[in-house]
């Protein structure tokens, strides 16, 4: 027996290493992995938890979030979002800024991450956004303080701050790249967008929305921000990819050199069009929900290594917002407690080529190491190994379960998956060695603030010349 002494060992493990699994324990001490050990090895530990032969996978990272506070608090709060996270095997969020107030200063970002303090279940970090005609305050801005600079190329109602204006949008990706943060970007093209809004009645249900707000506005953003990275070198993060087109566009510019990943969401992988009209107003997304070719082609991303992660862009109304007459409903649904199932199940579904070890280290990719690696804290996260952060998920891979009303943590109190029969249910949600969830009950808000890199780092440097390197 080795003479250390533990505070938490979780044996009977199938481990979630790197690229392969691995059967062994897992050795927690001061809140960090301390070490990997043989499934014959005796230790003695404080607290043991028996995975009984289920996968362990690393803590799961929603890099695209909007949990409404401060500000909206009646649409979701940290509180239930962040326990909504942890049921669904998710223990570290970085959150948007379109809040009330806007996150757009560094002081605002110490103010939103002093209201969360004490409330949290997951970790957190912040990406910090951009008021027009005051991206001047970034001058202010460091590397580590946020985990990105977020642009919304248009807007809705909870996103009023749109960057349009072209020296405006040049000045930010220089001063981007010159202090070396990355940008996070909703790129679709107001100019565009509008356009089609001038020569077409505004939509009244959901079978029009799609036409309203066109693919064509994303690809004319995806093509002005490819320009902008050219010209300046900047990191950039394209987020909620919805169409072909831009996931050809960006593939194209990441094995050419540019600096660029992107992202899809859960629901941009589940639903098409016409999959998505029994769900009206609920589906009623920014950006929406395109055609099955669309949904084909980014699974196709996810099997060719491209896709950086895979973000719920958890963006929830309340019920009694959501059925409003179609122009008066917001867009935004919950997703957060889904992420992982829908992921899981979709991979199943659409890349039936993977067997089951290859699917778990698909979603360990998407949702960990991608994530952590592009947004500068995979020295702390991301993955299981000695060292780092003792976040782990203990998944039931096969088990079935339908989403219902009496699953739904979110406070907006509904799923756009009600109905639907899932695979995948997570048994414990383990945040740096403290447990968080264990099938059905819920532990302390332990989460705390992330550290992110302030060097540049050679991890940085490979993920703005290509994808390609997040995925290895």
């Amino acid at each position: 027996m080795s003479s250390q002494r533990y505070d938490l060992i979780v044996e009977n493990a199938r481990i979630v290493y790197r690229d392969l699994v691995i059967d062994g324990k897992i050795a927690v001490r001061n809140g960090k992995i301390a070490a990997l050990l043989r499934v014959d090895e005796l230790v003695e530990a404080d607290q043991t938890i028996d995975a009984e032969g289920r996968y362990v996978l690393p803590g799961l990272i929603d890099s695209h979030v909007h949990f409404r506070t401060p500000g909206y608090e009646h649409k979701e709060n940290w509180y239930s979002a962040s326990k909504a996270a942890v049921a669904g095997g998710i223990t570290t969020v970085l959150d948007m800024p379109n809040t009330n107030p806007y996150t757009d200063s560094v002081e605002r970002l110490r103010q939103k991450s002093a209201l969360v303090s004490g409330q949290s279940f997951v970790d957190y970090g912040f990406h910090i956004g951009v008021a027009p005609g005051k991206s001047s305050v970034l001058e202010a801005l460091n590397r580590g303080e946020a985990a990105s600079i977020k642009l919304f190329l248009t807007g809705h109602r909870t996103a009023k701050h749109i960057i349009d204006d072209d020296a405006e949008l040049d000045y930010i990706f220089r001063l981007a790249a010159t202090k070396s943060i990355p940008l996070t970007l909703h790129a679709e093209d107001d100019v565009v967008l509008r356009l089609f809004r001038q020569i077409s009645d505004e939509p009244s249900n959901l079978s029009q929305y799609e036409a309203a707000y066109p693919r064509s506005g994303a690809i004319v953003a995806v093509a002005r921000i490819l320009r902008l990275i050219r010209k300046h070198d900047t990191s950039v993060h394209v987020l909620h990819v919805s169409s072909s087109e831009e996931a050809d566009l960006l593939d194209a510019a990441a094995e050419a050199g540019y600096p660029v990943t992107y992202e899809t969401t859960a629901h941009q992988l589940w639903f098409d069009h016409a999959s998505a009209l029994t769900q009206g107003t609920r589906a009623k997304l920014s950006p929406a929900i395109r055609e099955p070719r669309d949904r084909t082609r980014l699974w196709e991303s996810i099997k060719r290594g491209t896709l950086a992660s895979v973000g719920s862009d958890h963006a929830p109304h309340s019920k009694a917002e959501k059925d409003f007459d179609f122009n008066d409903a917001p867009p935004g649904l919950p997703g957060v407690q889904e992420l992982l199932s829908v992921l899981l199940t979709g991979l199943k579904k659409y890349v039936p080529s993977l067997t089951r070890e290859e699917r778990l280290l698909t979603v360990a990719k998407l949702l960990a190491s991608g994530p952590a690696t592009r947004f500068g804290f995979d020295h702390l996260k991301g993955s299981i190994e000695a060292g780092l952060d003792a976040d782990f998920v203990i998944l039931d891979d096969e088990k079935k379960w339908t989403v219902s009303e009496e699953h739904i943590l979110s406070g907006s109190g509904w799923s756009p998956y009600e109905g639907i029969e899932l695979e995948g249910q997570v048994l414990v949600t383990i945040v740096r060695g403290q447990v968080v969830y264990n099938r059905g009950q819920f532990g302390e808000e332990v989460g705390e603030p992330l550290v992110l890199q302030k060097e540049v780092t050679k991890s940085f440097q490979h993920t703005a010349g290509s994808p390609y390197y997040v995925l290895a």
